[in-house]
Formats: structure tokens, sequence, C-alpha cells
């Protein structure tokens, strides 16, 4: 095929993400100089249509961008007024007094938030001062000059299912910039791409991962208490997988619910979607959701590999940015402050090289400011704390976490623990299906609990079905062949959006997978945690997708 002619826009800083880390950068570029010249890239519909988060916004890194953002009209309202933690057993709960918790763990002074709708605010900001924000605009290819990273395809539209150029197809364009930053949030195409090109996770631990799914709820005004914050662990996932849960009040009687499902676990017959459905009947959790209804939902892998896990963050040309890096505190559960961070960091350094004249530069001291910082400050602290749960267990690690965490606290991040290492991946933790019993799962009432496809339509997710399906499989033969017999393909199980499905043949003849991808909501736990890591997760079509409206 001959070579395609595209038109060619060059800045100073191209950001590929609308989420806090890559707002943040924006915004404190042209904090630093109001001449340069940036622009951020989103594949959502709009700003926020692809964030999902909690979320409980710590707001140190908000302050040090915008120190007046309370008087900015920010969407930020909810204060944090409880803080609740309790161990689940199947028909009750034992509540985890507060006291012995570190300081770190406490949520005073924190706000319970729709990060969907700050980083909508974010981006209004921005545009106001000179950055061009180009929603519906997939990232879909990097552009190297030598061995730099030097920009990337935006914009490509109208390819047939099979990639070549269709009737109505659009070529995209070409942006380059003296940086590139990449917050594209966890497992990102192009992220991925550059830490194998680059070597960047060489000497690192593998990232580890959790799926991380929710439902926001309109609740009745009398269960509704605001600011109220609730985590738990325990029952439903018992010893079968890592995990837990929030409920946190929001304003208008809303309640944002969530689970998180450790991606380590081992058996292929668990499904965290429908753990998650069986989770809403607890007692404590039915009480506050009876007479309701949901609104909203959707999922995303979360990073949890921690401080031991992050990949070197500078490569030529450019920068991995929060999420995208897996600066997510595990134990807090909470990114966005750190993103946030990371991205007025990274903007910080990439002023100072274009300033001085050395763009060609790695950002060195974007690294050095994360490893001396408050990032450091609040990772290395908690960095055991994941590796102990996936080697002992709920019960344990949440003894030995708590006195790691003590002890960090007290001697600076010298704990004699060390740093545990977390040994193998995800993909790889998963065992054989032969192992295991299938586990029964009672079907949904669709009152509490829902099937999967009725709840992804409250994701309001579209893929334009004519366009390439941007799931892969390296090998075709590989989800019938190798992962039905050994896993009993565990991606029709794994998916909380009913993407994967295995099919009988007709007339009894061989069964076939089948991939949804319309159905896909962004989340990437098939690239994470299929067993051969024979499926890669790819930018679709920019603008498709989910289009959450406050998530």
């Amino acid at each position: 095929m001959a070579e395609i002619e595209r038109e060619r826009m060059d800045y100073d800083v191209v950001i590929v993400g609308g989420g806090p880390a890559g707002l943040s950068a924006a915004i404190r570029l042209k904090q630093l100089d109001p001449d340069l010249s940036v622009v951020l890239l989103e594949k959502g519909s709009e700003v926020g249509a692809h964030i999902l988060s909690g979320a409980v916004l710590d707001p140190v890194g908000l302050d040090r961008l915008l120190p007046d953002w309370r008087e900015r009209g920010s969407p930020i309202k909810t204060a944090v007024s409880q803080d609740r933690f309790y161990l689940f057993g199947a028909g009750g709960q034992m509540r985890i007094p507060n006291w012995p918790m570190p300081r770190l763990m406490k949520n005073h002074g924190n706000y319970i938030v729709s990060m969907g709708n700050v980083c909508r605010w974010l981006a209004g900001i921005a545009e106001e001062m000179g950055v061009e924000v180009f929603p519906g605009m997939a990232a879909s290819k990097p552009i190297f000059d030598g061995d730099r990273l030097s920009g990337v395809i935006v914009g490509e539209f109208g390819l047939n299912p099979d990639r070549t150029p269709g009737p109505n197809y659009e070529p995209g364009m070409e942006l380059h910039g003296k940086y590139v930053f990449l917050a594209e949030g966890v497992r990102g195409h192009l992220t991925k791409h550059m830490i194998s090109r680059y070597g960047l996770s060489n000497g690192r631990e593998p990232q580890k991962f959790g799926i991380g799914m929710k439902e926001i709820w309109e609740i009745r005004p009398s269960a509704h208490v605001p600011g109220q914050v609730t985590h738990t662990m325990g029952w439903p996932l018992g010893d079968n997988a890592g995990g837990g849960s929030f409920m946190y009040h929001a304003e208008d009687n809303q309640v944002y619910l969530g689970f998180v499902v450790h991606l380590n676990y081992e058996n292929p017959y668990l499904d965290p979607y429908r753990e998650f459905q069986r989770f809403k009947h607890h007692p404590l959790i039915r009480d506050v959701l009876k007479g309701g209804k949901r609104t909203a939902y959707g999922a995303r892998a979360i990073a949890e590999g921690g401080w031991q896990s992050l990949p070197k963050l500078v490569f030529p040309g450019g920068a991995l940015l929060g999420c995208a890096a897996g600066m997510v505190n595990v134990p807090r559960i909470k990114g966005n402050h750190n993103a946030m961070l990371s991205g007025i960091h990274a903007a910080e350094a990439a002023h100072s090289a274009i300033k001085t004249n050395r763009a060609g530069d790695e950002l060195t001291a974007y690294v050095e400011a994360v490893e001396t910082g408050p990032i450091a400050d609040d990772l290395k602290p908690v960095r055991n704390v994941k590796p102990f749960w996936s080697r002992y267990g709920a019960n344990a690690s949440m003894a030995l976490g708590g006195i790691d965490m003590w002890l960090n606290t007290w001697l600076k991040g010298r704990s004699p623990f060390g740093t545990v290492a977390h040994e193998k991946t995800d993909a790889e933790a998963t065992r054989r299906a032969r192992n295991f019993e299938p586990i029964d799962y009672p079907k949904p009432d669709g009152v509490l609990s829902f099937d999967r496809l009725t709840n992804v339509a409250y994701s309001f997710t579209n893929h334009a079905e004519d366009q390439p399906c941007h799931l892969v499989l390296k090998d075709p033969s590989v989800p019938i062949d190798i992962n039905l017999p050994r896993y009993d393909e565990p991606a029709q199980r794994y998916c909380p959006a009913g993407v994967y499905e295995v099919v009988a043949g007709e007339d009894g003849g061989n069964p076939r997978f089948q991939i949804n991808f319309q159905n896909c909501v962004h989340c990437k736990t098939c690239d994470i945690k299929d067993p051969l890591q024979n499926i890669e997760w790819t930018t679709p079509q920019g603008g498709d997708g989910p289009n959450y409206p406050n998530m």
C-alpha cells in the first residue's frame, strides 16, 4: 500500500490522554509559559467520557496546581465526613476501628468526587489558557525520528474491518512535539509500545492489576449520608481472590458503589463481575440501595504494583505520566493526586528543557522529582501491602501491611521488611481449570443485581460496527485450542462487559470464539489477564467506547 500523506502540525508538547495527569501537565505548562504550544488528545467523545474512578480525592495535587480551586466554581463539593472499614462475612460484618490505622489511611480533608466532572472542569481551564484540546481524537500510532518518539498519528477514521482504507477514509494528522507525554491511563496502547521498545520495565517488578467495577445509584434520602466513606474486605471473595469494595455517599442522594478484584487470582472459573453483583446483596449494602435505582455502570483496570513496579518514566522524546506508569496507592485506593503531581513535575521538567534549548534531552528532572518528592513519599511506605496480600491472603496481610506502614512512617521508608517482590504477572497466576470446581453464582434479581449486558447499556458504550475490531488476537487458534481445554476460556468470565463468548458450533460442530467488540468499555482486563497474553487491546476509532456521564 502506498505511503499515506497526512497533514502535519508541530507543537512544543503533545499530551495523549485527557485525565488528571494530562490535564495537569497542560495547565502547568501554560502557567509556566503562556507562549508554549500545547495540544491535548482525548480518545473519548468528550473529556471525561472515558474517566472512571472511585473517587475520594486527596487535594494535594490540586492545591499545588490551582491553589484557588475552591473559588473557581469547581465540581468538588462533598468533603469526607465519616470513614468506615468493615470485614464482611456472608450475613454480617465486623467494623475495623480507625485508631490503629496509619495516618495515611485517614480520609479527613479529602473529597468525594466524580473525576469525570473534575476533568471536564480542568479541560475548560486548560482551553481558557490556550491549550488545544481535541476530544474524539484517538492517538493510534507513534511516530519516530530515529530512536526518538517525535509524535503521534491521530484522527484516522473510515478503515474497513480488514484495516484497509474504506470509501470514507480519513487519514488523520501527524502531531509532532518536542516532547510527547503519555497519560493514557492504565495499560495504554502507546504506553505498552514504549515500555517494550525502550525496555522501561527492565529490572523492575512486574506490574500488578485489579479490575474495578463501579455503579452509580440514586438512593432514598433517608439512607443518604453525605460524605460517608465505607470500605470493605472479605465476603464474597473469601479465599478465591483478593479485593474489596467502596461505597461513597456523594451529593444529590448519589452513592458511588465499587468493587475491586485483584487480577492475580488463580481460579479461572472466578467471575469478577458476578462477584460484584453478589456483593450488593450483603445486608449492609442492600439496606442502603433498597428503593434506589442504578443510573450508570462502568469498569476499569487499576495499576496495583506500586513503587517497585514503576517503569522507567522517561525515554527519548517523551515521558509516562500518572496511571500510565502505575502511580496508585493501593491501600488508600487513590491515584488521582499522584497523577496530577506527575503532570506538574513533567511539565516543569519539559519547560526547563525547552527554555534552555535542551529539548532533545531525556527529562531526568521529572524522574528526580518523582523519586524525591511527594509521589515517593506517598508510594514508598505502602509498597509491601500488595505483595503481602498476594502471598499471605487478606487477613494476614492486613496485620503485616499495617505494621509495615507504621514502620515505614516512623523510619521514613526504611522498613525492616525492605521491599517485597511481586514474583509473577497476573496472567501467569492463572491455574488450570482441572484444579477447581465451577462457581455457582446466583442469578441476578433485576433489582439489586443485573446481568452483564443490561448493565453495559448503562455505560452508554458505542462502537461503529464497520470499523476494525480493536481487540486483536495474536493467534486466533489459542482461545479454542488452548485456553478452552486448559482454563475453560476465562475471557468469557473475566471481561466485565460480555465481549468474549465461546459459541457452540452449528449441528454439534466445533465451538468458536466470538468477540463482541461493540460492548467493550476499555477496561483492558483482557490485555492483562489472558493466560497466554494472546489478546491485545488497541485504540479504536476516536470517540468510540463508553460515554460515562459522571464517573
